[in-house]
């Protein structure tokens, strides 16, 4: 953890000015799109301060840098939501959860993680089904199958019962539960109800999500070295 903090410095100022500027969203602009948009490219330069090699030789961090990518898209799209991007955004983040999916991998399987992701993700769209109209009924139950995928294979991914989770691990479960809450509340706000304080919860679940998310990429780098300082 001491080693990539000073990283993410630069993450941590961009979402502080997130924050301190609170640009309205009934104004859209290309510059409220890049402030918006400044923490995500600062987790690009993080996973990207590791090496060329370590990206292109280890799937998962790639994977990974290929799923902030496509979200910071997806956040350009959603400043525009009203004129219509919306459904734009959703697609973006889409691909988003299936790198991340596909980052965390199969293995191991934890089957019953899988079938309580599965419970979580039903009765969601089960609540959400009956304020949803159009190609919104469908589109939201693929996404919604598609985050609880995600979230399934972090979980996963801890191996809580074999005592074989580390502190990366942690990170993905985490930053993929903050991610489902985030998700969660705009589809909340969008479709139900007005959800007090929801922009800020949106973006303080949001942000702590892809932040933990792109730490998890660095395991294996933190393998590699101390099995060098072995």
């Amino acid at each position: 953890v001491k080693s990539e903090g000073p990283k993410l410095v630069p993450f941590f100022k961009a979402t502080c000015v997130y924050f301190v500027l609170w640009l309205p969203t009934s104004s859209p602009s290309w510059f409220s799109a890049l402030i918006k948009c400044l923490p995500i490219f600062c987790l690009w330069v993080f996973l990207l301060a590791h090496g060329i090699n370590f990206l292109v030789s280890h799937r998962s961090a790639s994977r990974i840098l290929a799923g902030l990518i496509f979200s910071a898209v997806g956040d350009a799209f959603l400043i525009w939501q009203e004129q219509g991007y919306f459904i734009h955004g959703l697609l973006m983040f889409a691909i988003t959860h299936i790198l991340y999916s596909s980052a965390f991998g199969m293995k191991p399987l934890d089957l019953k993680a899988g079938l309580l992701m599965g419970v979580v993700s039903s009765s969601c769209y089960a609540f959400l089904y009956s304020y949803l109209s159009g190609p919104f009924t469908y589109l939201v139950a693929v996404y919604i199958a598609l985050i609880g995928f995600m979230g399934w294979r972090a979980v996963a991914g801890m191996q809580l019962c074999n005592d074989l989770w580390t502190w990366t691990k942690l990170s993905a479960c985490v930053g993929a539960m903050l991610f489902m809450v985030s998700d969660l509340t705009i589809a909340l706000n969008e479709f139900c109800f007005p959800v007090p304080y929801s922009r800020f919860i949106i973006m303080a679940t949001y942000y702590a999500a892809q932040m933990l998310i792109a730490l998890s990429a660095v395991e294996t780098r933190n393998e590699e070295d101390f099995r060098k300082r072995s």
